[in-house]
């Protein structure tokens, strides 16, 4: 990773004021498999603390705790809601776990996949748009090079550090990111956490 904290810093100073206040890359991984994307889709629009207890209340409803499509699928949809979750997340999982099941998403071939390849492979499902791709790519498939141009806090922390009028749209992005290729996903890491430096990912 020195590598990469190297490269963003001598490419853009301003980043490179960011990685020094911030100090060092704690990226926290999770496995690339049907759990973390359950979790994904928990956590879209919702505040972590919130998220993480609706999860919790989800994965307690499950034998051993374990989440997977078979056990998702033996839950009703009624009792997925009393775990706090809104219609639409219930909707969007249960459709995750029918597709997992029925070998339509295929979590073992996405470490052999390009990132483009990734994006299409699980946008089939209900719910799974863009951004939750490109946060499956970062935190769990460990991909160096992913721009979420989506998210909202990486587009606050660059209006902010760059002195922009308004939040960026994805080709403005795209141009400052340049110079921070190879390592757009250190980079974008080190944006969240200019912002409070302790945000739950």
């Amino acid at each position: 990773m020195r590598k990469a904290i190297l490269h963003l810093k001598k490419a853009d100073p301003v980043l490179g004021t960011i990685i020094e206040r911030v100090g060092a890359y704690r990226i926290e991984y999770r496995d690339p498999d049907f759990e973390t994307l359950v979790r994904s889709i928990v956590y879209q629009q919702l505040s972590g603390k919130v998220a993480k207890v609706i999860f919790g209340r989800l994965a307690a409803m499950l034998p051993g705790g374990d989440i997977t499509p078979e056990a998702i699928l033996k839950l009703t949809p009624a009792r997925m809601r009393r775990a706090g979750l809104s219609k639409q997340k219930t909707a969007y999982i249960r459709d995750l776990a029918r597709k997992t099941a029925r070998g339509k998403v295929i979590f073992e071939s996405l470490p052999d996949l390009a990132d483009h390849e990734v994006i299409e492979h699980l946008t089939q499902v209900k719910g799974i748009g863009v951004w939750t791709a490109h946060m499956f790519l970062i935190f769990a498939l460990q991909r160096q090079d992913v721009l979420p141009t989506g998210d909202l806090g990486v587009r606050t922390a660059i209006r902010k550090v760059y002195g922009l009028d308004e939040l960026p749209h994805p080709e403005q992005m795209e141009e400052i990111a340049t110079r921070w290729r190879p390592y757009c996903s250190v980079a974008s890491w080190y944006l969240w956490r200019s912002l409070d430096n302790q945000a739950e990912l």
